[in-house]
């Protein structure tokens, strides 16, 4: 296994620990828990920017770097869901955020099937997404105050910025796969 794909695989294994720490019974938890996810996310730009830099691109880093994005999210949103059940704007950002994630993840692999993987390539709103997700789940995880700023505020309407990105670069990916998804025979 090389550099890049040990790195992916940490962050697989860092989910259990995550977990863990996010339920720890102690004042510190929060921020713990806020490390541990920060961690598990630089490790998503860095075992990329290695696997390009060393050139050791693989299959296998192919399908565990996206398997490993998506698992830590949707454990994080599971998690913060778990500690705010009647959030409504939690709970349906959450499931757009995750139905989308399921489709476009089987959107990609089925355009990969067909030779045509490129099309659905990683857009500009996905990447937005991604950035307002990601600060979005730092600040829900942590979820105390900060200076009298209300974090976990910030952190809800953050992730409600990236449930409608997730809706906009859904739409992008399906429009730019439409052409083959209409014509497919299968």
């Amino acid at each position: 296994m090389n550099i890049p794909n040990t790195i992916t695989t940490s962050r697989i294994v860092l989910i259990p620990v995550f977990i863990a720490v996010f339920y720890l019974p102690y004042d510190w938890a929060p921020a713990l828990a806020t490390f541990v996810f920060w961690f598990a996310a630089i490790t998503d730009w860095f075992d990329g920017y290695l696997a390009r830099k060393l050139n050791q691109q693989s299959a296998i880093g192919a399908f565990i770097d996206p398997l490993a994005d998506k698992l830590i999210v949707i454990t994080a949103l599971l998690l913060i869901l778990s500690k705010n059940p009647e959030n409504n704007w939690l709970l349906f950002s959450s499931l757009i955020i995750i139905w989308r994630e399921i489709l476009i993840s089987s959107l990609r692999e089925w355009m990969a099937g067909m030779g045509k993987g490129d099309v659905v390539a990683v857009s500009f709103f996905g990447k937005a997404k991604t950035v307002a997700q990601m600060l979005a789940l730092l600040f829900l995880i942590y979820e105390n105050d900060i200076f009298g700023l209300p974090i976990y505020t910030f952190g809800l309407w953050l992730l409600v910025l990236a449930a409608f990105l997730t809706i906009v670069s859904m739409v992008v990916y399906v429009k730019s796969a439409w052409s083959t998804l209409s014509n497919s025979d299968s």
